[in-house]
């Protein structure tokens, strides 16, 4: 099992910038992929970005050149830093841990919200 606890998500303008991360816990070791989806009301959860533990990074279109990820692999932790942000940016972005054998974990949410 992979627990993953989010953090960082609130309310900014358009124009601003939100960083969130999240820590991964239990079993940690056989983690292959890390990264952030959201989703917003009324529509389906969609990938932001992806990092795998070789580093390889995946992006939405959407957000390229706005949105970076990244790992620390000594906090068990993997962030997303938001720049530029627009209001269909507001989401509720979930962390997605993938272990091996394919299995798919999920945090809480975390709620951002831009406002125009």
């Amino acid at each position: 099992q992979v627990q993953l606890v989010e953090s960082g998500g609130g309310l900014v303008q358009a124009g601003g910038s939100l960083r969130l991360s999240c820590e991964a816990s239990g079993s940690i070791f056989s983690i292959i992929l890390l990264g952030w989806y959201r989703q917003a009301p009324g529509k389906q959860r969609v990938l932001v970005a992806t990092i795998s533990s070789g580093g390889s990074i995946v992006y939405a279109d959407s957000v390229k050149g706005r949105f970076a990820i990244s790992r620390d692999n000594a906090k068990n932790t993997v962030s997303l830093q938001m720049n530029s942000l627009r209001p269909e940016d507001t989401a509720v972005y979930y962390c997605n841990a993938v272990r091996r054998g394919n299995y798919y974990y999920w945090g809480q949410g975390t709620q951002v919200t831009v406002s125009s």
